[in-house]
């Protein structure tokens, strides 16, 4: 090979290993969530979605570094501190108000897009709604205040039933809140309430023994992250112990649930993902206000309904978004 070749050759082999050290680094999304990645795969899907909605693809264009607390809420703070050091482009904190909470104490400059189901003004998150200040801002799903809605759903499908079973997770910071609101809503409709606690798998099949026992009729599941990766479980011992469950969100009907009545989660990480992409174009958190929903669904399976025994009113049925048959 004569020497100008040679040179050539060599000049061509090095310049693309020159040229790719010198390309930027893909940005990288930190993904905190409370619960499991099996719990939590329909949302995950959605949340990338939502990320290809604003320009962004995982593996291609961003990467995502994924932290899962595995239903152990303590483990929270520590895996966001891990995140923060790492350190991500951007702190999606998913799984309710445990991880937002965890995210926004760990950090106060690194972005941070959350999705919870409650006020996060209340919450202590944000300053407004619509300026949310500092370093933060989210999707708020709402699906939490929403006990008064089910119970009037409850009556209207297991009349009978005198009394009602509230399950909240004792772990959750919005479980005070919520069992307020339902027991207020109970006593304007008449009904009575016995609050029962589940924050393991084995409490969830006590809780089940307990209201069987004590013959109530029928039982409210509150919203919480633990209990939707737990949801194939919840609707065995719904099916198994013949008792009218009513859940806070459509997946649990999917699964062979009774009745759901909240905001579409899906639709919500998808709105978290598409956030994501904004800050990560630039956009402050502090300039994107919080997101709301605009819409509740109303899921009805009928024919869990006639397993249970149950004729489910035309004036439901008319009334749902989706009815499984």
């Amino acid at each position: 090979m004569k020497r100008r070749e040679f040179i050539t050759f060599v000049g061509g082999a090095v310049w693309p290993l020159a040229a790719r050290a010198q390309q930027p680094a893909i940005p990288v999304v930190g993904f905190l969530n409370s619960g499991t990645p099996e719990g939590f795969a329909p949302q995950v899907a959605a949340f990338r979605q939502g990320l290809n909605k604003a320009g962004y693809v995982e593996g291609q264009n961003v990467a995502i570094e994924y932290r899962w607390a595995q239903n152990h809420y303590e483990r929270l703070p520590a895996l966001a501190a891990e995140l923060v050091r790492r350190p991500v482009d951007v702190l999606a904190a998913t799984g309710g108000t445990v991880s937002a909470l965890a995210a926004k104490a760990a950090t106060s400059s690194l972005p941070i897009v959350f999705e919870m189901g409650v006020d996060p003004v209340k919450a202590g998150l944000v300053e407004s709604l619509n300026r949310p200040g500092a370093n933060i801002t989210g999707v708020m799903l709402v699906i939490g205040l929403l006990g008064a809605k089910r119970l009037e759903l409850v009556r209207e499908l297991v009349p009978a039933a005198e009394a009602i079973a509230v399950l909240v997770n004792p772990k959750n910071p919005n479980a005070a809140l919520e069992t307020r609101d339902v027991q207020d809503a109970a006593r304007a409709l008449g009904r009575e309430t016995y609050v029962l606690n589940a924050s393991i798998e084995s409490d969830i099949d006590a809780a089940f023994t307990t209201v069987v026992g004590q013959r109530i009729g029928a039982l409210l599941v509150m919203a919480d992250p633990f209990f939707v990766t737990r949801r194939d479980q919840f609707v065995a011992l719904a099916a198994r112990h013949a008792l009218p469950t009513i859940y806070p969100l459509r997946e649990f009907v999917a699964s062979g649930g009774l009745i759901s009545y909240g905001t579409s989660i899906a639709d919500v990480f998808r709105q978290t993902g598409e956030y994501v992409g904004q800050v990560l174009k630039g956009t402050k958190p502090a300039d994107l206000p919080i997101m709301q929903p605009t819409r509740f669904e109303l899921v009805i399976n009928l024919k869990t309904a006639k397993t249970l025994g149950l004729t489910v009113p035309l004036t439901l049925q008319v009334a749902a978004d989706e009815v499984i048959e």
